[in-house]
């Protein structure tokens, strides 16, 4: 279908901004790169070519990650309005969107026709990962007939013409944000099914073929979205307070950073129990649902939305 300018999406409160924002590795300073009191903008992606690639109103939008130039608009034909789960193929002219009709696409990231990849209409698709060689996707499967549709989350993977579809998880969620290391040995997701309450989401992983599922970080912190960086030395993830169920926006979150000795799929719990907040924002929803990495691992990016003087 086309696009619809009048698409569905988050908006801004009154009297609240939201800012594209970078952190640097190296001085661990944070710059905002964009920043708009109309436009609510979600999720940064981090091209091979210093560009960020993030969702609003419904369609994707990129611009310099050096803040250089404001967002333009991606002009992708013949799909839903998107949601903010969007990934970029390894092959850097691809890029793989998660529609309000459930199912997942995949478009030219330069623009063009997209081409719809999930089959199944009686499930609901929520885009998290690719491959490092970009033969399969990862994503969230959830029930529609189930009654506690939003608590049936499973992670799933299939290749990306959507076939060789099969779960990776048998546990009932919530699960959540599942993506790839950068040597495909692991699938790093969140989970509550460690704890018998809600609001306990955990860091996690499973390997590709659903074997060797094990809890990664232990805390009072409810811990969503883990995204190593693609060079395999570090990883951030979204802390929300204590009790929280799913991953609502407008709250008071944390960045995590975890670095360790090898790469990030020899770290055990040990490794990511020493886990370091490096910047406390208002957001949520929207800030770091997919990697922002950039290519070098030097920096990556994020959203934040305060309310009155962002200071």
């Amino acid at each position: 279908m086309p696009f619809d300018d009048e698409a569905p999406g988050r908006v801004l409160a009154p009297d609240q901004t939201c800012r594209i924002r970078v952190w640097h590795r190296a001085d661990r300073s944070v710059t905002t790169v964009h920043e708009s009191a109309e436009r609510l903008y979600e999720a940064p992606n981090w091209t091979t070519d210093g560009r960020l690639v993030l969702n609003a109103d419904g369609v994707l939008w990129t611009m310099p990650a050096d803040g250089g130039a404001a967002p333009e608009r991606v002009a992708i034909t013949g799909v839903p309005p998107l949601n903010n789960d969007h990934v970029l193929d390894p092959d850097g002219v691809t890029v793989h969107v998660s529609a309000q009709d459930f199912h997942i696409w995949s478009a030219p990231l330069a623009g063009g026709p997209a081409t719809r990849v999930s089959t199944d209409d009686d499930a609901m698709h929520f885009l998290h990962g690719v491959s490092p060689d970009g033969s399969e996707l990862a994503y969230v499967r959830l029930d529609p007939s189930d009654a506690e549709v939003w608590s049936s989350g499973t992670i799933h993977v299939m290749s990306t013409d959507g076939s060789d579809d099969r779960a990776v998880t048998a546990e009932r969620g919530p699960a959540d944000g599942p993506e790839w290391t950068p040597d495909g040995a692991w699938i790093l997701f969140n989970a509550e099914q460690f704890e018998q309450e809600p609001g306990h989401a955990q860091v996690a992983r499973v390997r590709p073929d659903g074997t060797g599922i094990e809890q990664l970080t232990v805390d009072e912190h409810v811990n969503w979205f883990p995204h190593p960086a693609p060079t395999g030395d570090a990883a951030v993830y979204l802390s929300f307070p204590p009790g929280t169920e799913g991953h609502p926006a407008d709250e008071r979150v944390r960045l995590r950073l975890v670095t360790g000795d090898g790469p990030v799929s020899d770290w055990g719990p040990e490794v990511w129990q020493r886990a370091e907040t490096i910047v406390e924002l208002d957001g949520g929803q929207g800030t770091l649902n997919v990697n922002g990495w950039a290519p070098d691992g030097s920096a990556f990016a994020f959203v934040d939305y305060p309310i009155g003087d962002p200071g």
